[in-house]
């Protein structure tokens, strides 16, 4: 049985890294902006206003999704299910600056399908665990399938004046 002090920590951790992922976005994303507003898009392509309040019910979905796999009794599906939660994390965080500090959409949407990857691999871990907690990221998987074909379509619109990445 793990002590408050250990629960106050794992749960102080969850918040720390799911708020560091969404400054670390937003900040890229704010510098990136000038480029972004240049390049085309999909006609599917939302609302820049959009983007931060799909994002920040997608980031509490998801920490709520990890807390309710910390509480569960340990076992090795828990671990992995967490691992692949910080796995997730660090993914998230490195798509914004990748797609709109470097300007590597290409890059960016191998970091998604990455990303994908260790969100299917989180669902099935955590299924096994709470599938609350499995039901609470569905639709962050689905917004990032979305995100997939949005980067997509940036790159097939824009194949002159991108970047390499």
């Amino acid at each position: 049985m793990r002590s408050p002090i250990q629960k106050g920590l794992a749960f102080t951790i969850i918040g720390l890294a799911t708020v560091l992922t969404a400054a670390t976005g937003a900040r890229a994303t704010a510098r990136g902006k000038p480029w972004y507003r240049l390049v085309r898009k999909s006609s599917l392509n939302p609302p820049d206003a959009a983007f931060g309040p799909v994002w920040t019910g997608l980031y509490a979905a998801s920490a709520l999704s990890a807390a309710r796999v910390y509480r569960a009794e340990s076992s090795p599906a828990r671990s992995r299910a967490l691992a692949l939660w910080g796995a997730q994390q660090a993914l998230n965080a490195a798509w914004s600056p990748l797609f709109f500090g470097q300007r590597r959409p290409r890059a960016a949407l191998v970091d998604l399908g990455l990303l994908w990857g260790a969100l299917g691999g989180y669902l099935t871990q955590a299924r096994k665990v709470d599938r609350v907690a499995t039901a609470l990221v569905l639709p962050y998987l689905g917004w990032v399938s979305f995100a997939a074909f949005l980067n997509k379509e940036v790159i097939r619109k824009n194949p002159r004046w991108l970047l390499a990445g």
